[in-house]
C-alpha cells in the first residue's frame, strides 16, 4: 500500500513521463520497497533476539523499547508522502549497532549458561529464526515483484491517457458531390445521379502534444443500411480499429502540421455502383482513434 502511495504521487505530478522521469520513478519505488523490507528484517530480528535472552535469564528492556520504537517507525513509513532514504538510514543503523550490542551479550550469557537445556532451546530458537528469515525472504521478494508490476501498470494507464490526449481532432466535416462532370455540390444533400466522387473535407485542430509527422487518416463512410462503403479497385482497405481489424472506405496520409490545417479525401465510387438513398454516416479516424465524424443524404 505504501508503494502504491508513493507512485501515484510520483505518476500524478506530471502529464507526461520523460524517460528519465520513469527512471526515477523506478529508482524510488524501489529504494522505499528495499527500506520496508529491512524494517520487516530488523523487526524479525529483534523479536528473535528478544526470546534468545530471554530463554537464558537476560534482560531484554531496551530491545522491547527499540521494538515498540520500530513499530511507529514501521507505522510512519506508511504515512509518508515524501520518502527519504537518508532519514530511515540513521534509524537502521541504530538499530544495527542494538543488535550487535545484543549478539555479544547473547554470547555471554551463553558462556555463563551451559546447561544443556539451555543450549537445545536456543539452537531451536536459531533454527525457528532461520526458517522465519527465509519465508520472509520469499515474501518479500513477491513484494518487490508485486511493487514493479504496479508501476509498470501506472505506467501503461498512464501512456494511453497522453496518448489520448496526443490524438488529433477533426471539425467542420462535410461531404461535398462532384458530378462526372467535375461540377461540385454542398449543402449535405445530394440527387444520385449528381454524384460521381465524393469529397471528405475537414479542418484539423492545433494541439499542442500532438507529433507534427505523418499520419494516416482513415475515412468510413456508411450506407442507410449500416455497412461500409468499400471498394479495393478505388483504395479501400483494412486498419486496426481500437484492436480489431476493420475495413475503410479510402484514406489519406498527410504530414500534420498542428496549425489547423484543411484536409480534402476525394473518395470514387468503384465501377456499377449506385448510391443507396438515405442518409450516410461519415467517419475519422488517425492512431487508433476517432479524430471526427460528419453527414450526407442521398435522394
Amino acid at each position: 500500500a505504501v508503494t502504491v502511495c508513493v507512485l501515484g504521487y510520483y505518476l500524478n505530478s506530471s502529464n507526461t513521463l520523460k524517460e528519465e522521469q520513469k527512471i526515477e520513478i523506478t529508482n524510488k519505488v524501489q529504494a522505499l520497497t528495499l527500506t520496508k523490507i529491512r524494517l520487516d528484517s530488523l523487526s524479525l530480528q529483534l523479536d528473535t533476539k528478544i526470546a534468545q535472552i530471554k530463554s537464558l535469564g537476560g534482560k531484554v528492556d531496551d530491545l522491547q523499547a527499540a521494538k515498540k520504537q520500530l513499530e511507529l517507525d514501521r507505522i510512519q513509513l506508511k504515512k509518508d508522502s515524501i520518502f527519504s532514504t537518508t532519514r530511515y538510514e540513521g534509524k537502521i543503523a541504530e538499530y544495527l549497532r542494538l543488535l550487535q550490542t545484543k549478539n555479544t551479550e547473547l554470547s555471554q550469557l551463553k558462556k555463563e549458561n551451559g546447561r544443556l537445556a539451555d543450549n537445545t532451546k536456543l539452537l531451536a530458537s536459531e533454527n525457528a529464526s532461520l526458517l522465519i528469515e527465509n519465508a520472509q525472504l520469499k515474501y518479500f521478494k513477491q513484494v518487490l515483484s508485486d511493487s514493479l508490476d504496479i508501476y509498470y501498470k501506472k505506467n501503461l494507464d498512464l501512456k494511453a491517457t497522453v496518448n489520448k490526449g496526443a490524438a488529433l481532432q477533426a471539425q467542420m466535416v462535410q461531404a461535398i458531390a462532384v458530378s462526372n462532370k467535375n461540377k461540385e455540390r454542398k449543402g449535405g444533400l445530394f440527387r444520385v445521379s449528381k454524384v460521381d466522387k465524393m469529397k471528405i473535407v475537414f479542418q484539423l485542430l492545433p494541439n499542442a502534444i500532438a507529433k507534427e509527422d505523418n499520419k494516416s487518416i482513415f475515412v468510413r463512410v456508411i450506407d442507410p443500411k449500416g455497412s461500409v462503403l468499400y471498394d479495393s479497385n478505388v483504395g479501400s482497405g483494412n486498419f486496426d480499429l481500437m484492436g480489431k481489424e476493420s475495413v475503410y472506405t479510402v484514406k489519406k496520409d498527410i504530414t500534420f502540421q498542428n496549425k489547423g490545417q484543411s484536409v480534402e479525401i476525394m473518395y470514387a465510387k468503384g465501377t456499377g455502383i449506385q448510391y443507396q438513398t438515405g442518409q450516410y454516416e461519415i467517419e475519422l479516424y488517425c492512431e487508433g482513434f476517432k479524430i471526427g465524424e460528419g453527414r450526407f443524404a442521398i435522394k
